[in-house]
């Protein structure tokens, strides 16, 4: 099998030839220490012209088209083009990142500009308002914004002797900002007679409110406030394209290639025209300049980089060139020696030495450059070009060899043989022409089996053979020189090939992305030494893949710099280095190659010195040698969290029916009740897809998380209190240093994080409109006032926030693949880590942005969990083959086996370390993680007595582990959470379903019991008493959807989902009876009122079968329905059944044969029913919503005095009707606590309590049933109805709205904690509330268990 891992050799980016002239201006810079700075395609570049050396800025995604430098001249911002574009302020010594500003403009950032301080930066976008934007560019935050002009703005600059007032000029405008606050204000320059009105394109501040500007005719404007003063005419001959303010005068430049200092009142010094120059050329157009002192900095309109001496101003050096405007396309290396030859659109041949990182020869062609290739011996160079010519030049002089012309479409390809006797030339007219050398470029032969345009081409070895890629994706063969086709497949497998530039072919099947287009992948050159492929393709990327790469989805290393397609590569001579070059960027890249052993050894190069290089990661493609996934993380991966309908989407589907609002606004509709429900106890905790969600509070409470509640519990009374303010699953949770507070997250398609009081269970603040689908992880700063939150988007955005003010601080795309965990550094609050799917990210924050590292390690591994150490630079993560990795800043320092499958959780102690994993092991380490201390195994035989539960099976998997008040706390996969001793007995507190939908609801007819069953193979019997325990549990063979208990409690029937069911012993949980008569789900079952002689069984394929418990046959089958049935109830007598089916039918049938009746309405009123679960039928007809055609009713129960309907339904809505429930719409009283469908809904025996099941969320919820009494505001309980009806009475409409407006904030109701001072970890140490009440803190555990 042919390897598809990524190479282990690496390219590092040497050396850029080029520089954006065409369409900038004012690019170019001399740094503090004398390097220049400025930009071509994606790239930042620093150029230190005494060393000569290069160093990159690789922080943009797309081309760079504007640039400022820090008044300090350390600091560089630069803004690129793309559908997001973004500011990027860098460093320039260091080549760091230190912020990022993004999200105001679109299409791209046209110009920037410092003001005298460096505290502010200005931009000016190219959307259709040209939009100015004034940054806090160290805080990432927008100080004020306005609409720049309607024609594009040219330049911008802030007045530096004025604070607060810039000048922006354009397309026939020039305008006079003050921002004052976070307002601009412009007032537009007023020519009047002094001056014609045209295009201003450079402006420039002086002292005392006066203003310079280059016009486009050549003419210097001179503004005093915001009128024209005065003209200088005929400063240059042209459009003066840039003006540079310095401390010796002024500087311009223009279209007419001079360059002219100006001193302070912009009188004239000197004149320097630099195309009388040595280096000059007719048509050189300056861009940017820049004055420092006795040097000049002077970038062209064709990508040229001059410096020029003052007093020797006629003897320019040329300090870097490139192609100039136009597609650059042909490639070629010579055979023996370090040199490169490129051709463009520019008409120029070029020679570049890789050696000395320059131009060393040019010539122009009469025509565009498309193709090159040098011939074997190194002495010539063929050029082909658009026209459809081709031209034989020297190497050593470029002069002519010879000119052919034998096509009109463009020469897309040139190859020599091996043997250097034929020239194979392929034109875009689908032939390949054949041509000898030694006959002086005869043409020999032709290939003319393509149908479409040449694309690649190679020689065999021995030169006999030819292979061609074409347009349509087709690979051919022929022999040469005839061009003779192959077709025979067997005789090519033998032919070993000289070289291989090829897209397509068997060898590099690999290099194709999924559902990428054939043309996507523009060039590859194969390294046969190294067994290495370097690919360029139309979205900026070099990648290096293994040669050859036989199977689709290899992985590989991509590398940055190109800002559109790359149109070739091509390996040096001695493959010492990787050539690439630009289309539209026009720019020749030099990447050093790095084989696999020294690779190894630039893991040892620091920080600073790696960010030299281009950016380098994994592939993005599906990764055959990553350890295959662990079964739980691959479940977990598999879970999607979009749901059809989201509760806030409610309101914009009631808008869609509002004709049904107002036709049942003018009818009575039944009230709703008067008691109402109190959440009372939930069973159930979600770990089956979270993790680190479990903590003690302040006050030795737990707090942690089912469906849409936070819970607070307290163990030593048993008792729990909610936080009710989310409306759909909570996905993570994480506790404020101090324990007081509490975040948490949830699923949504605007997914919101709820930061809430553990006390009080009152909301402090709530942020939204960042996250899309979910909030998946979160995490305090040690101080407490940051919040670090990632999404479930398809970038797992991550956002770093200050949670108390709700401002977003950062945010960036996290990774493609899922992010189980964030931590903020506790010692440095601006940096943090995510770990999951396949990585590991090192992050700092800049600015708005935040700039982040991949690990790295040798093989890649997938994350679960990480905590910082006790340095600022160290992280210890858990994966999931059971390694604790250590790092040290990005790098991986070693690893240590610490469980067997996954390390789910892991928790930091004053002086260690606890972890917990899949193998259901608890560990205690030491702070260095080279001694595991003591570890606690999770059995039943070690259970104490006090436990609220059965341990369902030993060794559960551990998803969260989190320490305090002398105990430990463990929560598991299975929805349990135990608290540990630390002598060694554990103590089961709370217990839920494990994952799968729970269906199967019963309660006991004279006991405060229920029972469950679910699709986690669980039947269990659960104590509605103060108790809240789980009695007994049995495992099943398969899931069960459905149970009830016989009218003497001692039974209970289960349906379970391949067709079966069972009768158990309601007290042992023992069979008594088991029947498998279908073959799809058991959908509801009941017993016959009385003394239970039937049992009726409902079926999803569309029967109720009838069964006689005292014989325990089958007696009758009910047949007639049209879909599956969802709910059944008995009469009293126990002699008619009522049925209800997916299609809403409401049937009945008479016991015990089955024979279907027809009952009218009027009838089944007056008829009394042994229970009432059906959801079809006048009397409950009130109980279905506006929106029903989107959500359905899935349960109801009638209480047992008759007088209450409870329902539960798709949206997690738990709701409160009196009986019966006749005519649309009536009113209700309204829940929230499950996240999606709530799936049943049963009575207590007393109608104390009503108990409801969550669907997908697992939990099982008591509710308190109150009657009556004093209502208490409780934000949460809804009593509100779908609509509202005009006829209630009592209150007049204002009344009514004025009696219904809270005047309460509650972000701003509860004092906030000061949160100034020493950061905690440096404080002196304070007793705690705790430690002050005589409870034993972590420390003291901590230190017990060291001892031991």
């Amino acid at each position: 099998m042919a390897d598809r891992t990524a190479p282990n050799c690496q390219l590092r980016l040497e050396w850029v030839y080029g520089y954006r002239g065409h369409q900038c201006r004012n690019n170019l810079y001399y740094t503090a220490a004398g390097e220049i700075v400025y930009f071509v395609a994606g790239v930042g570049v620093v150029y230190n012209t005494r060393e000569h050396k290069q160093k990159f800025y690789l922080g943009h995604t797309d081309d760079i088209i504007s640039l400022a430098l820090h008044p300090e001249r350390v600091f560089v911002a630069t803004g690129q083009v793309g559908k997001e574009p973004y500011i990027c302020v860098w460093d320039s010594s260091t080549i760091q990142t230190v912020s990022i500003l993004k999200e105001v403009h679109t299409h791209g950032v046209a110009c920037l500009a410092f003001d005298l301080d460096g505290q502010c930066l200005v931009s000016v976008g190219l959307d259709s308002k040209n939009t100015i934007c004034v940054w806090d560019w160290r805080r990432g935050i927008i100080l004020a914004t306005a609409p720049g002009h309607t024609d594009r703005v040219f330049d911008i600059s802030w007045d530096l002797f004025q604070q607060s007032r810039l000048v922006s000029c354009g397309v026939k405008h020039i305008k006079f900002w003050s921002l004052c606050g976070n307002s601009l204000t412009p007032k537009r320059g007023m020519f009047g007679r002094t001056g014609e009105l045209q295009t201003i394109l450079c402006v420039a501040c002086a002292r005392e409110d006066v203003t310079y500007s280059g016009a486009l005719n050549g003419d210097i404007y001179v503004w005093k406030g915001i009128n024209l003063t005065r003209t200088i005419q005929g400063a240059h001959a042209s459009g003066i394209f840039s003006m540079n303010a310095c401390e010796e005068g002024f500087a311009t430049g223009g279209r007419d290639g001079c360059i002219r200092l100006w001193d302070l009142n912009f009188k004239p010094i000197t004149v320097i025209d630099l195309r009388e120059t040595e280096q000059g050329y007719k048509g050189l157009s300056v861009r940017s300049v820049c004055w420092s002192g006795d040097h000049i900095l002077v970038g062209t309109q064709d990508s040229e980089i001059f410096e020029v001496v003052v007093h020797e101003r006629n003897k320019p050096f040329l300090i870097m060139q490139g192609h100039c405007e136009g597609e650059l396309w042909a490639l070629a290396v010579h055979p023996t020696k370090p040199l490169a030859m490129t051709g463009s659109d520019d008409r120029s041949v070029r020679i570049w030495s890789l050696v000395d990182h320059a131009m060393i020869a040019r010539c122009n062609m009469e025509e565009p450059i498309r193709c090159a290739a040098v011939s074997h011996d190194g002495l010539n160079v063929a050029v082909g070009m658009k026209d459809g010519s081709f031209t034989v030049l020297r190497v050593r002089d470029l002069t002519e060899v010879v000119h052919i012309k034998d096509r009109k479409e463009a020469i897309h390809e040139l190859k020599y043989s091996p043997d250097g006797t034929h020239l194979a030339v392929g034109s875009n007219d689908s032939t390949v022409d054949i041509y000898g050398v030694v006959q002086r470029y005869k043409k020999v032969g032709e290939c003319v089996a393509s149908t479409s345009f040449i694309t690649h081409m190679d020689w065999s070895t021995d030169s006999k053979y030819l292979q061609t890629n074409d347009g349509n994706g087709i690979r051919l063969f022929y022999r040469m020189p005839a061009g003779k086709e192959v077709t025979n497949w067997e005789e090519m497998k033998k032919v070993q090939w000289a070289s291989w530039t090829c897209v397509l072919g068997p060898e590099v099947n690999g290099i194709w992305p999924k559902y990428s287009n054939f043309n996507d992948i523009n060039a590859v050159d194969a390294n046969f030494n190294n067994q290495v492929l370097v690919t360029a393709d139309d979205y900026g990327l070099v990648k290096l893949v293994r040669y050859p790469c036989i199977r689709k989805g290899a992985k590989f290393k991509k590398y940055f710099g190109h800002s559109a397609h790359i149109t070739n590569v091509r390996w040096s001579h001695d493959h010492q280095w990787v050539i690439t070059i630009g289309g539209a960027d026009h720019s020749v890249f030099q990447w050093k190659f790095i084989p696999e052993k020294k690779a190894k050894e630039t893991l040892c190069i620091a920080p600073q010195e790696m960010l030299v290089d281009s950016n380098s990661e994994e592939s993005d493609s599906d990764q055959s040698d990553v350890p295959e996934l662990d079964f739980e993380i691959e479940q977990e991966m598999q879970l999607t969290y979009r749901r059809q309908v989201y509760k806030e989407d409610l309101p914009q589907l009631k808008e869609r029916h509002k004709e049904k609002h107002r036709a049942a606004a003018v009818k009575k509709r039944a009230k709703a009740p008067t008691s109402r429900l109190r959440l009372h106890f939930i069973h159930g905790y979600r770990g089956h897809d979270c993790r680190s969600n479990l903590f003690y509070t302040q006050t030795g409470e737990i707090v942690y998380h089912v469906a849409a509640v936070g819970v607070v519990y307290n163990r030593q009374q048993n008792t729990q209190r909610f936080y009710l303010g989310h409306d759909d699953d909570i996905l993570c949770l994480t506790i404020h240093p101090l324990k007081d507070y509490v975040a948490t997250g949830q699923v949504g398609r605007d997914s919101s994080i709820h930061i809430w009081d553990a006390e009080f269970l009152t909301p402090l603040s709530v942020l939204k409109g960042s996250h899309q689908l979910g909030v998946c992880a979160l995490d305090f700063s040690v101080d407490g006032k940051r919040l670090a939150s990632v999404g479930l988007d398809d970038n797992h955005t991550i956002v770093l926030w200050d949670w108390r003010k709700g401002e977003k601080l950062s945010a960036f795309r996290g990774s493609k693949d899922k992010i189980f965990i964030v931590k903020i550094n506790p010692h440095m609050p601006d940096k943090l880590v995510t770990v999951g799917v396949k990585h590991i990210k090192f992050w700092h924050k800049a600015g708005g942005g935040l700039i982040g590292r991949r690990g790295s390690m040798g093989k890649t591994e997938t994350m679960m969990c990480a905590v910082h150490g006790w340095t600022e630079d160290t992280v210890f993560s858990g994966t999931c083959s059971g390694d604790i990795c250590i790092w040290r800043d990005v790098f991986l320092v070693k690893t240590v086996k610490a469980h067997d499958g996954p390390v789910f959780s892991m928790y930091a102690l004053e002086k260690g370390f606890v972890t917990g994993g899949k193998d259901g092991l608890v560990a205690l380490w030491d702070d260095t993680f080279e001694r595991c201390l003591k570890t606690y195994a999770i059995k039943r035989a070690v259970l104490a007595p006090g436990s609220k539960g059965l341990l369902l099976e030993d060794n559960p998997s551990i998803r969260a582990i989190s320490l305090g008040h002398g105990h430990m706390l463990v929560g598991t996969k299975n929805g349990e959470i135990l608290e540990l001793d630390k002598s060694g007995p554990i103590t089961l507190l709370v217990q839920g379903h494990m994952e799968g939908d729970v269906w199967g609801l019963a309660t006991h007819p004279h006991l405060p019991l229920c029972a469950t069953v679910s699709n986690d193979k669980t039947l269990r019997i659960w104590d509605l008493s103060p108790s809240h325990c789980m009695l007994a549990v049995r495992k099943l063979k398969k899931g069960g959807r459905c149970c009830c208990f016989s009218a003497d409690g001692k039974a209970l029937a289960v349906g379970l989902n391949d067709g079966s069911f069972l009768i158990v012993n309601a007290d042992t949980l023992e069979d008594l009876v088991s029947f498998h008569h279908r073959k799809d789900t058991i959908s509801d079952i009941r017993f016959s009122p009385g003394t239970g002689k039937y049992l009726a069984v409902a079926s999803a394929d569309g029967f109720v079968d009838i069964y006689n418990m005292m014989n325990s046959k089958r007696v009758g089958v009910c047949k007639g329905a049209t879909s599956y049935i969802t709910h059944l109830d008995w009469d009293k007598r126990g002699k008619l059944l009522q049925v209800n089916t997916a299609t809403k039918e409401q049937l009945f049938f008479e016991a015990p044969r089955g024979k279907k009746h027809n009952v009218p309405d009027t009838e089944v009123e007056k008829m009394e029913w042994s229970t009432w679960t059906c959801v079809l039928g006048n009397s409950c007809e009130g109980i279905w919503p506006v929106v029903s055609d989107i959500t359905d009713i899935t349960s109801a129960c009638l209480s047992n005095d008759g007088l209450l309907l409870a329902t539960g339904d798709d949206l997690g809505y738990v709701k409160l009707f009196t009986y019966p429930a006749k005519g649309k719409y009536a009113k209700f009283k309204r829940y929230v606590a499950h996240s999606i469908h709530v799936t049943n809904v049963r009575w207590s025996h007393d109608d104390s309590l009503l108990v409801s099941v969550g669907g997908a969320d697992t939990s099982l919820m008591i509710w308190s049933h109150e009657v009556d009494g004093p209502r208490e505001g409780r934000p949460y309980d809804s009593e509100e109805s779908d609509i509202e009806s005009e006829d209630d009475g009592g209150y007049d409409s204002d009344v009514t709205r004025e009696n219904e407006i809270s005047h309460v904030i509650k972000t701003l109701s509860t004092n906030m904690r000061p949160m100034e001072g020493v950061k905690p970890h440096l404080q002196q140490k304070e007793p705690t509330v705790d430690e002050r009440q005589g409870v034993v803190s972590v420390s003291v555990w901590c230190t017990w268990l060291l001892a031991k």
